[in-house]
């Protein structure tokens, strides 16, 4: 448990002082694996519901199970796997890329430059920027990320070591480029949709936790209580609820996905969130990862 502890602790560490590596990291190639296999296996427009989920279905599993079990075998090597096991988390985790890409956006409302403030917050969230919300919009992405990219990453390292950290993340890549509901994915994508939410299922509920404890704890509790079964995703609900009820702010609400408007629930309690919100959830989600890393320690000291 403390081998697992200081691995987790020198990945953190490792991904705050390099960043996520510019037009090389390993889930851009991922990606366009990805993008290749969906070109051949997506089949005939014609196709029928349960023949495209079976095609979503074994895509997931010819992207992620090689690169799971190559995880595995990396991990078991002599001499160096502590060394790649490291670079495996490194490339799982987004923490410092979360500040990277909600900075600009930061920026460009203290200028006072909404369109580009907009612009930027595009570059997180999947909806049109033209009526978007910059700071609401970039404030769910960090608390929702927060889950996403660090913290279950995080969780399935301790759970399973690299390999469930890599996992992880490959599914959840799956899922951010397949798991929309619109006609083309709603069957293809469904099932690393539903692998999503397997995986997210307990990470959420203790980041949503993690969120809690650090913010206004009885605030955050009654929104993830109250609010998180009206959000549409039953992972991303949690997290956002009791994030923004931690902060004292409300998010949420109508948003626009390419020119349809769909109606979402307004979370937390509190005024509109603000600019400076954004640095707060930024700071939450900051606090959260040293004290996950401290558990991690102290659970290492305690089996020792």
């Amino acid at each position: 448990m403390m081998t697992v502890a200081l691995l987790a602790v020198a990945a953190v560490l490792l991904d705050w002082l390099m960043g996520e590596p510019r037009n090389r990291h390993p889930l851009i190639y991922f990606g366009r694996l990805a993008d290749l296999v969906e070109r051949k296996l997506y089949g005939s427009d014609d196709e029928k519901c349960v023949g495209r989920k079976l095609r979503g279905l074994f895509a997931v599993i010819l992207l992620v199970v090689p690169f799971t079990a190559i995880a595995i075998m990396l991990s078991a090597l002599p001499y160096i796997a502590w060394f790649l096991i490291i670079l495996m988390l490194y490339f799982s985790i987004g923490h410092k890329s979360l500040h990277d890409h909600a900075q600009p956006v930061i920026t460009a409302l203290q200028n006072q430059d909404t369109m580009l403030a907009r612009r930027m917050a595009g570059r997180m969230v999947s909806r049109d920027t033209e009526s978007m919300d910059p700071v609401a919009a970039t404030v769910e992405s960090v608390l929702e990320n927060g889950n996403d990219a660090v913290f279950a990453a995080l969780f399935w390292f301790a759970v399973a070591g690299a390999p469930g950290a890599v996992l992880y993340r490959l599914v959840n890549t799956l899922d951010a480029m397949w798991g929309y509901r619109s006609k083309h994915y709603r069957d293809f994508g469904w099932a690393a949709a539903r692998f999503d939410d397997v995986l997210n299922y307990l990470p959420a509920k203790l980041t949503a936790l993690t969120y809690a404890l650090l913010g206004k704890t009885q605030q955050a509790l009654f929104c993830w209580r109250t609010q998180a079964t009206a959000w549409d995703s039953p992972n991303a609900g949690p997290v956002m609820a009791a994030g923004a009820g931690a902060l004292g702010v409300s998010i949420g609400g109508a948003a626009c996905y390419r020119g349809e408007w769909r109606h979402r629930p307004l979370l937390g309690l509190g005024a509109k969130a603000e600019a400076s919100d954004i640095k707060r959830a930024l700071k939450l989600v900051r606090h959260g990862v040293c004290l996950w890393l401290g558990l991690f320690v102290v659970a290492g000291i305690a089996y020792a």
